[in-house]
């Protein structure tokens, strides 16, 4: 057995596998870069090790810097986690030609997997079903636009070797292709080194439906269920659950039996996961779900894989590349009962999900057990008090419930979430509770275009109640506020507050505290406001918007679309900001003359427009 093992991640999944390797009695490892020098993985790792600056390329993608922490350390092993080097090929060749241990599958699997178009026609020598697309090694913008009006519109372009929604554009009309290319090629090129794509058939009623398999080096593969994620916005998975609703057992036999014919196919090793592409618009069959892709690691939804078959998948990790079998046939295999896992992104849904980035002065996620009998899990790499950076990813943990029943584990993830309370760092929290709660995810009709049509219902941001504003007022509420107060007064009086910047009167009753505060945070449904006292003289006021466009957040400028003196419309494209591994588009507030294109230092981006009708 591996007595210790260096994780080459960060944030929860290096959390996640430290946590299991500390159940086994294992030594761990883990790296940082500054930013993360007080990370969660760091304070709980045996030992950690500095690997250099803080973007991700100077850090975490040096491979030669991992590797070389792991001999100066004694570790013996490395766990890639996902994301960063999980799935590079090379790099897994390098961690075994310098005699150490790789906890993933075999090199030679990586490469016939990593890129989507030699996987689909491996996959199809197999006898594996994938979709129509063109796979072909042209990759001239104008055989593509070609390529793409033949197969017939809308069209995927996808990253030949992206993942994780990245490096994939959907097409819907012919004049939008050649934008949309240079845009995936970007992203793709800036991801993973690579600005190759394929263009396949996008199914008009979408389901993204995965299984779990494992592989060991006696020849055995087992699957552990499939996985359904199908409610995604901007192909990025938001909420994951298992197994997948609709799914009767004949189909499920069918698509599990190909997901163990798609990993034998390369002797596969370890966790991989092999995704399909369902048309749901006559429920899911056989006969109608497609080979997509195959993720040569864990999976960030593993959790409801764990929730549902009662198994470790990180222990199975390591026990299968410490040479070991399988810890379970396929026969001892089962499924028990419902999981869900929600992402919790530091994003404001409300500014089109731009990260949000700044220290956790309150970060409590709701844990709790239902009546039911649902239990709670959270992974998190974060704490109360650290600091969300512009670096890397900003999911910050992942809620996960486990029922008998779907409905009893979404009613307790949707209490989890109701519960937690983060500030000032913005969530996506109210979105995943409305997302819970919308008539067709609560069905178990979903398809992958959901959030894209009724994205509004999800975004809408709740009011804080009268109760809860009530209670926090009278929590805080100063003597001095209450004009003419008497203790043989009225029991009810209304006193102004400011609720993030803006004005309201709360009734209150009773005296208020005797020891009152400055602020108080104000949480429900997921969101969190800030209640202070008003003070007239120096309330803020909500100024018009001048034209000025602010950065909202560090980033690299990779496009300017305008240039000084042009006319823009509102919500025209200005700008493309690449931060937190995303592009993200700075837009007109209104019609106008570009004044101005100035770019200070730190990245901040300045564009004046002036409205056009003053």
């Amino acid at each position: 057995m591996i007595k210790c093992l260096l994780i080459a991640n960060r944030g929860e999944i290096a959390c996640r596998v430290i946590r299991t390797a500390r159940h086994m009695g294992i030594r761990t490892v883990a790296v940082y870069s500054d930013a993360d020098a007080d990370a969660l993985h760091v304070r709980s790792a045996d030992e950690a090790v500095h690997i250099g600056p803080s973007p991700a390329r100077e850090s975490y993608l040096v491979g030669e810097k991992i590797i070389a922490a792991a001999k100066v350390t004694g570790a013996e092993a490395i766990h890639p986690g996902y994301g960063f080097l999980s799935e590079n090929a090379e790099f897994a060749q390098a961690v075994l030609d310098a005699g150490l241990v790789w906890v993933g599958p075999k090199p030679a699997s990586i490469t016939a997997m990593g890129l989507k178009d030699a996987a689909k026609k491996l996959m199809q020598a197999a006898g594996v079903p994938t979709t129509p697309g063109y796979l072909g090694e042209n990759q001239d913008p104008a055989n593509l636009q070609a390529e793409a009006d033949k197969i017939g519109y809308p069209v995927l372009i996808k990253a030949v070797a992206g993942g994780g929604g990245k490096g994939m554009r959907l097409v819907e009309m012919a004049v939008d292709f050649a934008d949309a290319l240079a845009s995936c090629q970007r992203e793709a090129a800036a991801s993973f080194g690579s600005a190759h794509v394929l263009i396949e058939k996008y199914i008009l009623s979408p389901r993204h439906i995965e299984v779990q398999v494992f592989g060991d080096s006696h020849g055995n593969v087992v699957h552990l269920f499939e996985r359904d994620c199908s409610l995604q916005r901007r192909h990025q998975k938001v909420i994951e659950e298992a197994p997948a609703p609709g799914m009767d057992q004949a189909t499920r036999e069918a698509v599990c039996a190909a997901a163990v014919r798609a990993a034998k196919a390369v002797n596969y090793e370890g966790a991989g996961t092999i995704e399909f592409i369902a048309d749901g618009s006559e429920g899911l069959r056989a006969d109608r779900i497609w080979f997509m892709e195959m993720n040569t690691r864990l999976q960030v939804e593993h959790p409801v894989t764990e929730e549902i078959s009662g198994q470790d998948l990180v222990e199975w990790q390591i026990r299968v590349a410490a040479g070991e079998k399988l810890p379970c046939t396929q026969d001892e295999l089962e499924i028990n009962g419902w999981a869900l896992e929600a992402r919790l992104y530091a994003e404001d849904p409300a500014k089109g999900f731009l990260p949000s980035i700044g220290r956790l002065e309150v970060f409590r996620l709701g844990e709790g057990q239902s009546l039911t009998g649902a239990r709670g899990r959270i992974d998190t790499g974060v704490y109360e008090g650290a600091e969300v950076s512009p670096f890397y990813d900003p999911m910050i943990a992942k809620l996960i419930a486990h029922g008998e029943t779907r409905d009893a584990a979404r009613a307790l993830l949707s209490e989890m979430l109701n519960h937690s309370k983060v500030w000032p760092v913005r969530t996506n929290a109210a979105f995943l509770i409305n997302a819970l709660a919308h008539p067709e995810f609560a069905a178990g009709q979903v398809d992958t275009g959901l959030i894209g049509r009724d994205g509004e219902r999800m975004t809408a941001e709740p009011k804080p109640s009268p109760q809860a504003l009530t209670e926090a007022a009278m929590a805080m509420v100063p003597r001095s506020l209450c004009s003419g107060f008497r203790l043989n007064g009225p029991e009810r009086l209304t006193a102004p507050f400011l609720l993030d910047g803006f004005r309201v009167d709360v009734m209150l009753r009773g005296p208020g505290s005797e020891h009152p505060v400055a602020t108080m945070l104000v949480a429900e449904g997921g969101m969190v406001w800030q209640l202070a006292p008003w003070r007239a003289a120096g309330a803020p006021g909500v100024a018009a918007g001048d034209g000025s466009i602010l950065s909202p957040m560090p980033g690299k400028i990779i496009a300017v679309e305008v240039a000084e003196g042009d006319s823009v419309v509102k919500g025209q494209k200005l700008l493309t900001l690449e931060a937190m591994k995303m592009e993200h588009s700075l837009t007109a507030p209104f019609d106008g003359l570009v004044a101005q294109l100035p770019f200070p230092a730190h990245f901040s981006i300045r564009c004046i427009c002036f409205d056009s009708t003053n």
